[in-house]
């Protein structure tokens, strides 16, 4: 503990800075302040797997992410050890960069910001379920009548969003055991999802598929303009707090998905095989499968 915050806390950030610097908080406490680089965590699923280890350790603290900079940092009291534990038992690769005593006035800035912003986000988060939700059933079901596994793939991805978007919601007052249950549960889900979608590929691999490229490309045009719909819906608030940054993140990618289906049912069209399809819904599953088992690898 060898850095100290000044008397005045000249390093503290101003609510410009907050934003400038992609910081976002919640309830702040602790006498010192450890940053970690956590090079894995690049959408909500990652921030909300930290979220949840860390809120069970009994000790009240306070978070802020950088998930941009994939840099998170913890106001904590005498239980650093703890706490590294924690975070580095998820598996994303996370390392402490550095520890000093906290700075009051930071905490308190930022918790401002952060409440500030609960309102538009809860708002937010709830637009982003629904689009994700209806659009998890219109591709499920498109994907079994056009035979495509990249389709309905795809849709577990929406799933996976959805599922991120409705804990977010849930997660507010609840205790860490009910927050924790539900993240579980939501990544059992994924997990017989996946497997199902994993079967569905090995299976037309082995017996064959006609996957009616057509259908392909129209509902994977529906989901790019859905994703779209969410990058825009969360526009304004994407600087303002971790969901919000992470959703950006997480929508944008789920655009390349998207468009990844889209060129499977272009290329199923000229090349006359059903090979393009299977690889993007193989490679999506496998996405979908390693974000379950982050969430399940959560203990209490």
């Amino acid at each position: 503990m060898s850095e100290k915050c000044t008397g005045q806390c000249q390093s503290s950030p101003t609510n410009n800075d907050l934003n400038n610097n992609h910081i976002d908080s919640d309830d702040f406490g602790g006498k010192f302040v450890s940053t970690f680089k956590v090079p894995k965590m690049d959408c909500p699923s990652e921030e909300r797997l930290i979220r949840l280890a860390i809120e069970g350790i009994s000790t009240t603290i306070g978070l802020q992410f950088d998930i941009p900079s994939r840099l998170v940092k913890v106001f904590h009291d005498d239980n650093l050890d703890e706490i590294t534990n924690k975070v580095q038992s998820l598996n994303l690769g996370a390392s402490l960069e550095s520890t000093s005593e906290s700075c009051s006035k930071e905490a308190a800035k930022a918790r401002k910001l952060d409440q500030s912003n609960k309102a538009s986000e809860m708002s937010a988060l709830r637009w982003l379920l629904l689009i994700n939700g209806v659009m998890f059933l219109v591709e499920v079901v498109a994907g079994v009548i056009a035979q495509s596994a990249g389709l309905i793939a795809d849709s577990l991805d929406m799933f996976a969003d959805a599922a991120v978007y409705g804990l977010a919601i849930y997660a507010v007052g609840r205790t860490v055991s009910l927050k924790l249950r539900a993240a579980h549960i939501s990544g059992l889900l994924q997990v017989i999802l996946a497997l199902g979608a994993l079967s569905e590929v090995i299976r037309r691999f082995i017996y064959g598929s006609e996957p009616i490229s057509s259908l392909m490309m129209i509902f994977g045009g529906v989901a790019l303009i859905a994703n779209v719909a969410c990058l825009f819906l969360i526009y304004r608030n994407k600087e303002d707090g971790a969901h919000m940054k992470a959703s950006w993140i997480f929508s944008a990618n789920d655009v390349i998905a998207n468009v990844g289906v889209i060129l499977a049912g272009l290329l199923v069209t000229l090349t006359d095989s059903r090979y393009p399809d299977l690889v993007i819904g193989l490679i999506i599953s496998l996405v979908v499968l390693n974000g379950a088992r982050r969430i399940l690898q959560l203990k209490y």
